[in-house]
């Protein structure tokens, strides 16, 4: 059984930062592909960010310089450090594992 498990969502002042984490089980992590997807209200799901079983990284225009997408296979983890928040930034953020597994988001606010 595949769980993804993302914690780090919360509640972050504009210019703040925050940092995701998705830990993946019953699954050989390291062969996949994973991506963070945001959905904010009433809006489209959107991809944020991906980065392949190779390392390479690729980011929405409307993070590139202030989110950064890593992974550590040796702990099946994912992350998102989410530098210069804005308001705009608010939303549900998903892990996706192999554009198939997800995880069950976490609600990310950025609001003074």
């Amino acid at each position: 059984q595949v769980h993804l498990v993302e914690s780090g969502g919360g509640l972050v002042q504009p210019g703040g930062s925050l940092r995701l984490s998705c830990a993946a089980s019953g699954i050989i992590f390291s062969a996949n592909v994973m991506e963070w997807y945001r959905q904010a209200r009433g809006k489209q799901r959107e991809l944020v960010a991906t980065i392949t079983s190779g390392g390479t990284t690729n980011y929405a225009d409307s993070v590139k310089g202030r989110f950064t997408i890593s992974r550590d296979n040796a702990e099946n983890t994912v992350y998102l450090q989410m530098n210069s928040l804005q308001p705009e930034d608010t939303a549900v953020y998903y892990c996706v594992l192999g554009r198939h597994y997800w995880g069950q988001g976490t609600q990310v606010t950025v609001s003074s």
